[in-house]
Formats: C-alpha cells, sequence, structure tokens
C-alpha cells in the first residue's frame, strides 16, 4: 500500500506544529522577512573572492535585485584557506581543499557602532589538481570560489532571516 506524498507532508507539518516549529518565510505575522532583507546595503568586500561573496549576498538578499530601500548596513569581512593535500614526491599537489569564513555585523545606516546582529559562516570545498593544465586549474578554483560563495551567502541569508524572525520591529 503507497501513501501520498501530500498526505506525508501533510503528517509532518502538523507533527511540527505541535512542537512549535513555524517556517522562516511562512504565512505568519513575520512574513515581512524578504522586505526586511530588502533593504539591507552589502557594504564593499576586498579582493576577487570578496566581489563574489557581495554578488551571491545581492542574489539572496534581494528579490528585486536592489535594495528597495536601506535600512541597514551589512558589514563581511571574508577570507579563504586553501590547503594543499595529497602531496607528491615532487612536491606537487594533488588536491587543494579551501575553507571560506566570513564574519558578518548588521548595523543600522547612520550609526555604525550600534550592531543589531552578527555572525559568522564557514563553508569548506576542494579540488583535484592532478596533471591539470594552468587554465583547467584556473577554471577549477574560479569554480570553487564561487560555490564557496554561494554557500556562505546562503548561510548568511539565513542568518540575517533568523534575526529579522525573532525581532520583528527592528
Amino acid at each position: 500500500m503507497s501513501r501520498s506524498p501530500n498526505l506525508l507532508a501533510l503528517g509532518a507539518a502538523l507533527a511540527l506544529t505541535g512542537c512549535g516549529f513555524t517556517p522562516m518565510y511562512g504565512d505568519t505575522a513575520t512574513s515581512d522577512i524578504p522586505a526586511q532583507l530588502d533593504t539591507i546595503a552589502v557594504q564593499n568586500i576586498p579582493e576577487r573572492p570578496g566581489q563574489m561573496l557581495r554578488d551571491a549576498l545581492q542574489d539572496q538578499l534581494y528579490a528585486a535585485g536592489t535594495p528597495t530601500q536601506e535600512l541597514y548596513s551589512l558589514h563581511v569581512s571574508y577570507y579563504i584557506n586553501t590547503v594543499g593535500t595529497g602531496i607528491q614526491q615532487d612536491s606537487s599537489t594533488t588536491y587543494d581543499r579551501s575553507t571560506a569564513t566570513a564574519s558578518w555585523t548588521l548595523t543600522p545606516i547612520g550609526d555604525p557602532k550600534k550592531n543589531l546582529a552578527q555572525g559568522q559562516a564557514i563553508s569548506v570545498n576542494a579540488a583535484n589538481v592532478i596533471d591539470q593544465q594552468y587554465f583547467a586549474i584556473t577554471l577549477e578554483s574560479t569554480t570553487v570560489n564561487q560555490q564557496l560563495a554561494d554557500a556562505i551567502a546562503q548561510q548568511i541569508d539565513t542568518q540575517l532571516a533568523a534575526y529579522f524572525k525573532s525581532h520583528p520591529g527592528a
């Protein structure tokens, strides 16, 4: 006997509401979270990986592509640490593991010393570098950096949404 996926989803939703679970972007009184995220101005982040993260954050936060009204400022410090593993006899590596770390602070526009929220996001990715040509390695590195930026942006977006959910009048 097979059960309908809709029936299972309904059962799961009912079970979660019993324990106080509510969806982040659900139809509740705090459903204005996307509108609040739309009011965050993402400040410049240095270096090319920082630019990639800033673009990814803007894609995550802005429903219309740009902030509707700038009420908050998001400051992010971002760095990527790459470690070569799989070291061969000639000291070359066969695998690069990259760990991206971002620390962020949300402040109101006009009062940069007043921290409303802060957090950290971490993501790990890797690339094989066995017998690849320089162009292929560069392309692989760019892909890894973009994937790291996307993952970090998603984490920061979720953390900001959680802040606005717990501070509806912020």
